[in-house]
C-alpha cells in the first residue's frame, strides 16, 4: 500500500508543479506550446497547429520522471 502513498504524491507534486508553471506561463523566458519546430498552418477560414516539439519535450521530461520514480 505503500506504493501506491507514493505514487498519489509524486502526482500531487507534479500536478503542483504544472499548476504553478501554468500560473506563471507569461514571465517564462519560453512558451510551451511555441516553441520553435511547432508546425501552424494558417488559411484563409481555418488554422492548423501541431505542437511537435512540445510534445517531445513533454515527453521526455515524463518519461525521466517515470524512471525516476520507478522502483527498477
Amino acid at each position: 500500500m505503500s506504493g501506491l502513498g507514493r505514487l498519489l504524491i509524486a502526482g500531487g507534486l507534479i500536478l503542483a508543479a504544472l499548476g504553478v508553471l501554468v500560473l506563471l506561463g507569461d514571465k517564462l523566458p519560453f512558451r510551451l506550446g511555441r516553441l520553435p519546430g511547432d508546425i501552424v498552418w494558417q488559411g484563409k477560414n481555418t488554422t492548423f497547429y501541431f505542437p511537435i516539439t512540445t510534445l517531445v519535450l513533454l515527453n521526455l521530461v515524463l518519461f525521466f520522471l517515470v524512471r525516476l520514480f520507478s522502483r527498477h
